[in-house]
C-alpha cells in the first residue's frame, strides 16, 4: 500500500490554495478531485469578487481571513499576471431609514481592519455613478474582481512546481483513522485504490460534510449541519451603465441581488437565495429558471430604475455550502483541526462560502500552520 505525506480532498480554489501552501513547505502533496477538472463547483460559480471584508463579525475566521487574504490576493494576482481589477464598489441605501444599516456595516468593517470606507450622500454617489438611485452609500475602494479560473490555474501550477500532484476522477469513498496516527484512504473512480496518508485536508466544499461522515473514527459531533443555498445570476448584454460594483444592504442568507462586472465590463446580477436540498455528489442542480427574472427586475430597479425592460437573460447558478440554515444567523467558516476533534493530521473545512475566494490564500496558509503545529 502506497504511503503519502499529505492528501488534499478537493481541487477548488481553497483546496488548491492548501496544496500550494503545503507543497511550498516541502510536503509531498496529492490532491484528490472527484470531477475531471479543477474548480468545477462553487469556485467557478460565484461573482468573482475580491471582498474588502466588511460584513463579518470582528475576530471571526471570515473577517480575519478575508482581510488578510484580500491583501495577499491582490499581490499574488499582480505578481502572477492573473487578470483582476480593483474597481471598487458602492453599498447603497435605497430608501430612507436604511442609513443605519450602512452605518452598521461601516462600523463592523472598521472593527475588522477595513479602514478606507467613505460615506457618500446620494448626490455624491450619483456623481460617481449617474444611473444610481440611492439616499446614501458606502464606497469601498478595496473591492475588486478577479478571473477565478486563472487564479486556480496559477495555484495549481505553483503547487505542481513544488511537487504536488493532482488526481482527477478520484472520489474519496472511505477514510479510516488509525489510533497510532495516519489515515487509510479508500479512493474510488475508474482505478480504485487504497493509500496511507500522514495528513488529510478535507477541502471538498459542497461535499465536505459528506466526506467527513465517511471518516471512521471521527465523532459525528464534529460534523456540522449541511445546508445549500442556490444563487442564480442573470446577465445584461450591452454597454455597462456602471463602473463600480453596486450592492444593496445584505439580506438573510446572502448579500442581496447585486450588480457586478466581469473583466470584459459586462454587467451581471445576483445571486439571490434559494434554499435547496443537499444531494449526493454529481447530482447538483445548477438550472436557472428564466421566470426568476421578475424578482431580479424588482430588486435591481431599487438602485437602477432605468434597467431596460425584458433584457435580463439567465446566466448561471451556483451553490453555497452553509453550516447555518434558513432563519438562522450567518455562521462563520469552520476550520476543524486536532484541537477540535482530537485526530492529529486531520483538518476539515466546512461552510467555506463567500468570502472563500478572497480568503483562499489565507485559508491555505492557516491550514498549513494548523498541520505544522500538530507536527510540532
Amino acid at each position: 500500500m502506497e504511503t503519502l505525506d499529505t492528501l488534499v480532498i478537493g481541487a477548488g480554489v481553497v483546496g488548491l490554495a492548501c496544496a500550494r501552501a503545503l507543497a511550498r513547505q516541502g510536503h509531498e502533496v496529492v490532491v484528490l478531485e472527484a470531477a475531471d477538472a479543477i474548480g468545477t463547483g462553487t469556485s467557478a460559480r460565484n461573482s468573482e469578487v475580491i471582498h474588502a471584508g466588511l460584513y463579518y463579525d470582528p475576530g471571526s475566521w471570515k473577517a480575519r481571513l478575508c482581510v488578510h487574504g484580500r491583501r495577499q490576493l491582490y499581490a499574488y494576482a499582480a505578481e502572477r499576471g492573473i487578470p483582476h481589477r480593483r474597481c471598487g464598489k458602492l453599498i447603497v441605501a435605497t430608501a430612507a431609514g436604511q442609513e443605519s444599516g450602512l452605518e452598521a456595516i461601516r462600523s463592523r468593517g472598521s472593527a475588522c481592519g477595513v479602514d478606507d470606507l467613505a460615506w457618500l450622500t446620494g448626490a455624491q454617489a450619483r456623481a460617481l455613478e449617474p444611473e444610481l438611485q440611492c439616499v446614501a452609500a458606502l464606497h469601498s475602494p478595496s473591492t475588486g474582481i478577479v478571473d477565478s479560473h486563472a487564479l486556480m490555474l496559477a495555484l495549481q501550477g505553483e503547487a505542481e512546481d513544488h511537487g504536488a500532484m493532482l488526481a482527477f476522477k478520484s472520489p474519496v469513498e472511505r477514510i479510516v483513522c488509525a489510533p497510532a496516527g495516519g489515515f487509510t484512504v479508500h479512493v474510488g473512480g475508474d482505478e480504485p485504490s487504497v493509500v496511507q496518508a500522514h495528513r488529510v485536508v478535507n477541502a471538498a466544499g459542497l461535499h465536505a460534510q459528506t466526506v467527513a461522515r465517511r471518516i471512521e473514527g471521527l465523532d459525528a459531533a464534529h460534523v456540522p449541519a449541511q445546508h445549500w443555498a442556490r444563487g442564480h445570476y442573470f446577465a445584461l448584454a450591452g454597454r455597462p451603465a456602471f463602473q463600480r460594483l453596486i450592492y444593496p444592504l445584505p439580506e438573510p442568507g446572502g448579500l442581496g441581488v447585486h450588480l457586478t462586472l466581469d473583466l470584459a465590463g459586462q454587467m451581471r446580477f445576483g445571486p439571490d437565495v434559494q434554499w435547496v436540498p443537499v444531494t449526493e455528489p454529481g447530482a447538483e442542480d445548477y438550472a436557472v429558471d428564466p421566470a426568476r427574472a421578475a424578482g431580479f427586475d424588482d430588486a435591481i430597479r431599487r438602485f437602477w430604475p432605468a434597467l431596460p425592460t425584458g433584457r435580463l437573460q439567465p446566466a448561471y447558478a451556483g451553490l453555497r455550502p452553509k453550516v447555518s440554515g434558513p432563519g438562522e444567523p450567518a455562521a462563520d467558516f469552520v476550520l476543524s483541526g486536532v484541537a477540535d476533534h482530537g485526530w492529529p493530521g486531520l483538518v476539515n473545512l466546512f461552510g467555506i462560502e463567500s468570502p472563500g475566494l478572497t480568503a483562499a490564500l489565507a485559508i491555505g496558509e492557516q491550514v498549513a500552520q494548523m498541520l505544522q503545529d500538530t507536527d510540532a
